[in-house]
């Protein structure tokens, strides 16, 4: 006697086929019939036959990738037109970004300078600021580079005005030496003392 055909067990997919759709040969098949309707499609968009060869084969290419993602029972040629438009708004927002440069002249305008020589001028200055007295670091630094204002220097360093303004001075001139800068002209108002 012969084994009677079983019922389907209740692990196997149970979802309906699309238009027909068995297995993975059959959705081949039923892509690979809507190839005319996407080059049509494609060269509607693209106006080129090689770019809309290009996308077509893109579209299908992303089809086979995500076609655990098409959902049976829905139109198969809407996924796939879906799928050739979104790659085609794609490809057209990147062109935007790109610029033709065939003989590589834009390319070569494209030229950073090297920051090497700011590097040695902060390690060199750096250097100088290491070789100054601890009072006329602590001025300079106040004033010129956290650009606190004489006053408001003096009140941290707990000296006079005048002070500040003189180690200032100082400490420009010497940093001007040791880093190889004209000096700064001498103003009248480092001479103020309170």
């Amino acid at each position: 006697m012969f084994p009677t055909e079983q019922p389907p067990s209740p692990k196997t997919d149970a979802r309906p086929k699309v238009e027909g759709i068995a297995d993975a040969s059959d959705w081949r098949d039923a892509v690979m019939q809507r190839i005319p309707a996407l080059r049509a499609f494609a060269w509607s968009l693209s106006r080129n036959p090689s770019d809309a060869d290009d996308l077509v084969q893109e579209t299908l290419t992303k089809a086979w990738t995500y076609r655990h993602k098409f959902d049976p029972g829905s139109n198969l040629r809407a996924w796939l037109f879906t799928i050739l438009r979104n790659s085609w708004y794609t490809s057209v927002a990147k062109r935007r970004r790109e610029v033709a440069d065939q003989e590589g002249h834009h390319a070569a305008a494209l030229v950073t300078e090297g920051n090497q020589a700011w590097s040695v001028e902060l390690t060199q200055l750096r250097a100088a600021l290491d070789t100054l007295p601890p009072e006329h670091r602590e001025a300079i630094i106040l004033v010129g580079a956290a650009g606190l204002s004489y006053e408001e220097a003096a009140e941290i360093a707990g000296c006079a005005v005048g002070t500040v303004k003189s180690r200032v001075n100082r400490a420009r001139n010497k940093l001007a030496t040791l880093v190889d800068q004209p000096r700064a002209p001498a103003s009248s108002t480092t001479t103020d003392v309170d």
